[in-house]
Parts: C-alpha cells; structure tokens; sequence
C-alpha cells in the first residue's frame, strides 16, 4: 500500500489540464473498514493536501456523527475521490467534473490493497455512476441500491442546500441507519 500510495501522490497523468497543477489527494491504508468515494478536491484541499477539509467535509462528518479525529483516522476510514487532484472552475461557475483519468488508472489497485473494506460511501453523482450506474442522483440516496454495504449520498456542498430542503425524508429516513451502520462497522475495528 505504501508503495502504491507514493505512486499515486506522484502522479502526473493529467497535468496539462490541472489549472493549480497535480496535488493527489488521497487517504488510505489497507486496515481501513469503510471508504468515501467523493468527487475531487475543492481549492481548499488542494491547498492543504487533507481531504474534506471544508465547508463541504464539516457537513460530511455531521451527517455521519463522526469528528474530526475518527474521520481522519487512516487505519480505519479510507478517502478516495474520482479524481484525485482539484480540476479547475466551470464557466458558469462551480467545480469542474473529476478528470477522468484518475479512477480508471488507480481505483482498482487501491481497492484490492483495502480488503478490509466492510462499508463504502459514494459522495455525489461521479462516484454513483461509476459505481451503481447511470440514473438520478437522487433516486439512488433514495432507493439506496447497494445496502447495507454501499451507500450513496448527495454531496454536501452548500449548492445542494435546496435539494436538502425538498427531500427532507434524505435526514429522517437515510441519516440514521446510515450512521448506525457507519458506527457498527467502525466499533468492529476497536474489537
């Protein structure tokens, strides 16, 4: 793992088009029991090289009842976005989608080297659609397809405050078992 994770820090495989330049951010190790699958690093994390280290990752870890130290915690929670470096600014505003080069070239050599993965978190609509298909963000955190072991979320950027708003059923009805689960699985590793 340690030698993938060097591999992965170096990369450069998309440098042309990284208007801040390539900075991977990933957390891993191969004890770690759940994974958060999100979208790639804001300008924040960029610039500290921690993942969910803003706005978006305070509202992440309130959603999982988790603080600062559990959620950072490498042996037991593994943080991996689609793509691994922040991608630039649209035109209209907001983050460019992941580059699409980073989870085709390292998702899979990370994952076999996490076998302890017992819970996985897709964050947003990249990591959804690669990993439970095509279709609405929102039907998927509805229904949540992969279950008990693989659970989607919207991302938690402020940008979907509306969406949280007019699915207030995501709180009352996906929240709570989603941290129970969350918290079993993360109890287990203290064993």
């Amino acid at each position: 793992m340690k030698e993938l994770l060097a591999r992965v820090r170096a990369c450069r495989l998309c440098e042309a088009a990284l208007p801040l330049g390539p900075r991977p951010v990933v957390h891993a190790s191969g004890t770690a029991r759940v994974l958060i699958i999100g979208q790639a690093p804001g300008t924040k994390v960029h610039e500290t090289g921690i993942p969910w280290n803003d706005a978006s990752g305070i509202r992440l870890r309130e959603w999982l009842g988790l603080d600062p130290a559990a959620f950072y915690d490498e042996s037991r929670i593994a943080i991996m976005p689609m793509g691994f470096c922040y991608p630039g600014r649209l035109p209209q505003g907001g983050d460019a989608p992941p580059r699409p080069e980073c989870a085709p070239t390292w998702h899979a050599a990370l994952r076999t080297e996490m076998p302890e993965i017992r819970l996985t978190l897709l964050v947003g609509s990249y990591a959804q659609a690669r990993y439970l298909g095509r279709g609405a963000m929102t039907e998927h955190v509805r229904r949540q397809p992969g279950a008990p072991s693989v659970w989607a979320l919207p991302h938690p950027s402020w940008r979907n405050t509306a969406w949280m708003a007019r699915h207030p059923w995501f709180a009352a009805e996906v929240l709570p078992p989603l941290r129970a689960a969350l918290h079993g699985v993360l109890d287990q590793t203290r064993l």
